[in-house]
């Protein structure tokens, strides 16, 4: 009975790695347990970035990995999700009501612009599709700039919240584990269920018959086109859905955030990242999103740190611990980036399993 039921959560799309399932199960419980096992302000955060960008990462490995499209448009969608939130709540007030408006709005618009974007662009040569969602999403970031009414500018909205969502309000006096029972633990824990969610869901998406033709779009598009299938359709299907679990992810960042800004969701530094994330974890896997988005975020997150540490240790030699300064992490994130691409061409994920079907994981 738990077999089937794990079998039907994974779509029989298992890890196919014991090294690689090892990785998942402590993420897993690294995720879930968060609050607790690593207690501090910083490493809470950093988790529900992770949540929030294997979500992000997975809807964006499903238009590359699985499709073959590469689009430059998909932080857009990420913005409209959390503007969705912010714009409504601040309209609406910190309701459950208006997290509902903000929600279905965005997820509408994402709809329609995604259509859009597909119906128009998807004919087109790849090299100029992804010139022009390129151009699309800036214009997107020019708007959202300058509608300061609406959207708050260059600075961006703060909002609130639902009552039982802030930090403020404690579902009881006495911590536990050391752990302070409020609205901030509360949305965490909203945010890991909606991953975990989101991300089965699009394990199954990509294991149906539907996947299986998109993954036959990628290989051969003619091919595909001549035993029947119509290419621009399903091209166009897997860009409406990959924009709807990007827009529900910017969701997720607001709500956790309180805030949202151009800079927060829709700068093209975010779409750099998230391409990072994919290649690091592997394409067209889905597990390497969660792979990806959780050595990348805590890399960049943790890095200045070990640099710090690093060239303290380091002070007795001027030339060493001035190259380990803090202030150069950026560079040793992308030697990191080299040599991941280097080693694990085909990303983790794809590595693990190359090695587990030699007979080596």
């Amino acid at each position: 009975m738990g077999l089937n039921m794990l079998t039907r959560l994974l779509s029989n799309d298992f890890p196919r790695s014991r090294v690689l399932a090892l990785l998942l199960v402590l993420l897993l419980i690294a995720l879930a347990g968060a609050p607790f096992i690593f207690p501090g302000v910083k490493a809470l955060n950093v988790a529900a970035k992770v949540l929030v960008f294997i979500v992000l990462v997975a809807s964006f490995d499903l238009l590359l990995g699985f499709t073959g499209i590469v689009s430059f448009a998909h932080t857009m969608f990420f913005g409209i999700g959390a503007y969705g939130i912010a714009v409504a709540t601040t309209r609406l007030g910190p309701t459950w009501e208006a997290l509902g408006v903000g929600l279905l709005g965005s997820l509408a618009l994402s709809f329609v612009l995604a259509l859009a974007v597909g119906l128009f662009s998807l004919r087109v040569r790849a090299i100029f599709f992804a010139m022009i969602t390129l151009a699309v999403a800036s214009a997107f970031l020019t708007l959202a700039s300058q509608l300061s009414d609406i959207t708050g500018g260059e600075d961006g909205l703060s909002f609130k919240v639902p009552e039982i969502l802030s930090p403020s309000y404690e579902f009881s006096d006495t911590p536990f584990l050391g752990v302070s029972l409020d609205g901030r633990l509360l949305t965490y824990y909203l945010l890991f269920v909606a991953a975990l969610v989101l991300l089965l869901a699009l394990l199954r998406i990509v294991n149906s018959p539907f996947g299986r033709v998109l993954q036959a779009i990628r290989e051969n598009e003619f091919r595909a086109e001549a035993i029947g299938y119509r290419v621009v359709v399903y091209r166009t299907t897997s860009s409406i859905l990959s924009a709807l679990f990007a827009c529900l992810a910017g969701a997720m960042l607001a709500l956790w955030l309180r805030y949202n800004g151009p800079d927060t969701s829709l700068s093209f530094e975010i779409m750099m990242d998230v391409l990072l994330m994919v290649v690091i974890g592997g394409m067209g896997t889905i597990y390497g999103a969660a792979i990806g988005a959780a050595l990348f975020m805590v890399a960049q997150s943790y890095l200045q740190d070990l640099l710090r540490l690093g060239s303290e240790a380091a002070s007795s030699w001027p030339l060493l611990s001035q190259l380990l300064s803090p202030d150069r992490w950026l560079l040793w994130l992308g030697v990191l980036f080299v040599l991941s691409v280097y080693y694990f061409p085909t990303g983790v994920v794809g590595r693990l399993r190359t090695s587990a079907a030699g007979g080596k994981a």
